[in-house]
């Protein structure tokens, strides 16, 4: 079931992200009077199709293969690789017949589109929930590749080289997108350096919760179902079964050791030290609720929400820059993170939430508007160069070339992808 609701959310996401992509695409042909012969939803290989219908001269209709879709324009050299249309002179109502300021436009207006929908996203999730948010002034919790590096849990990360951290869960990523070669940190009372070796870069962006909060472990209630009632509100766990536990992940290691157990835990009760008999249930937990004293939260109204959306969008580019950036150098191993379809349900959750998938869709229309900026021919970054090639130059591509860089595009495409479903692969397999 869990499986069925995250390819649902996959799916549904890629149809939002499909069709305001295309859409932009479509809006700007249609204005400049460009016909556009076919506007689909997922691919129609080999002429297959869900369904279709038309309306004047363009076909809208839904293919069968769920791995993108298209907006196929009159007299355009794209993914279909038709040169039908290229064998006879340019029509009035063709792509190619137009000026290439107006061509430039109908190829940036799919990126647009998934700016203004990443936007929008955000300035909603702002308006409707507000944000959490821990600040950059807490404790770290490190496991073993944040050790290696020469982290220890209860440091207080202050600088990445001249860089200061506003937000603890940007950590792990900004020390991954910046390359950061010294960390200063607070170890107690004293600050020290951490020179980081640039050959686990790569290491940093696929491991996980590297950076975990030192969280204490303050009992905030008990389940009802939960037979530790003795445990009482603004109890702070610091041992269990005589080892001490200062964080609520130490307190967790130990009591996974011991399911089903009767144990005995430490806790300070009104400035005291006390022991309470608890019983660990099968999953090696208490059943009791606990209290983030880290996390913040903050409102927004709809006039504040709207600059703080946009920041928020100009953020998630600049962070996705960076990443494709370690991504194109081999050393940093971070070509080892890029991932496909079944990457992508990895991180939607195992049910619904709306303020979740928002989140998600709104990332993924931010990746999606950058991958298609990047200057490789089959996608609309390559079609923009050169359309600006043409407005500075005076000369306009020959169809010959567009041909051959079209195949050559996607051809790179293709070895993307065999990378991309390789890593999968390998996760699974790991």
């Amino acid at each position: 079931m869990i499986a069925l609701l995250k390819t649902l959310q996959v799916i549904l996401a890629l149809s939002v992200l499909i069709i305001f992509h295309e859409f932009g695409h479509y809006f700007w042909a249609r204005v400049f009077g460009i016909r556009v012969e076919k506007f689909f939803l997922f691919f129609d290989v080999g002429g297959f199709k869900l369904f279709s219908f038309k309306i004047g001269e363009t076909e809208y209709g839904m293919g069968w293969l769920p791995l993108g879709g298209y907006c196929k324009i009159a007299g355009m050299v794209d993914e279909s690789l038709d040169t039908e249309q290229l064998k006879h002179a340019p029509e009035p109502w063709e792509f190619r017949s137009k000026p290439a300021w107006q061509r430039l436009l109908v190829m940036s207006g799919g990126v647009l589109n998934n700016f203004i929908l990443a936007i929008g996203l955000f300035v909603a999730i702002l308006a409707i929930w507000g944000k959490n948010y821990i600040p950059n002034d807490n404790p770290v919790y490190v496991n073993e590749l944040g050790y290696d590096m020469g982290f220890r849990t209860g440091d207080r990360i202050l600088l990445y080289d001249d860089y200061a951290p506003q937000e603890f869960m940007d950590l792990q990523s900004d020390l991954a997108r910046r390359r950061v070669r010294k960390a200063t940190v607070l170890r107690g009372a004293d600050t020290l350096d951490i020179y980081i070796d640039q050959a686990l870069i790569g290491d940093v962006l696929n491991t996980p919760g590297m950076f975990d909060i030192a969280l204490p472990f303050y009992v905030d209630s008990v389940m009802a179902t939960s037979p530790n009632s003795a445990l009482l509100k603004g109890d702070r766990i610091v041992g269990v079964s005589g080892e001490d536990t200062p964080y609520l992940q130490d307190a967790q290691k130990v009591l996974r050791a011991h399911p089903g157990e009767a144990l005995q835990v430490t806790v300070i009760r009104g400035g005291e030290s006390v022991d309470v008999p608890v019983q660990v249930d099968s999953l090696g937990m208490l059943g009791v609720f606990f209290v983030n004293t880290y996390l913040k939260h903050r409102e927004y109204t709809v006039l504040e929400a709207v600059p703080a959306g946009c920041s928020w969008a100009w953020e998630s580019v600049t962070g996705y820059l960076r990443d494709l950036r370690l991504v194109a150098t081999p050393s940093t191993g971070a070509y080892k993170s890029v991932g496909s379809f079944v990457a992508i349900g990895q991180v939607f959750p195992s049910s619904w939430n709306w303020h979740q998938f928002m989140y998600i869709l709104a990332l993924l229309s931010i990746m999606l508007g950058v991958m298609n900026l990047l200057p490789i021919p089959a996608l609309d970054g390559g079609h923009i160069v050169f359309c600006l090639y043409e407005m500075i130059t005076g000369r306009k591509p020959s169809d010959k070339f567009l041909l051959v860089a079209q195949w050559i595009g996607m051809i790179l495409l293709l070895l993307l992808m065999f990378v991309a479903f390789g890593n999968d692969i390998m996760r699974l397999i790991r």
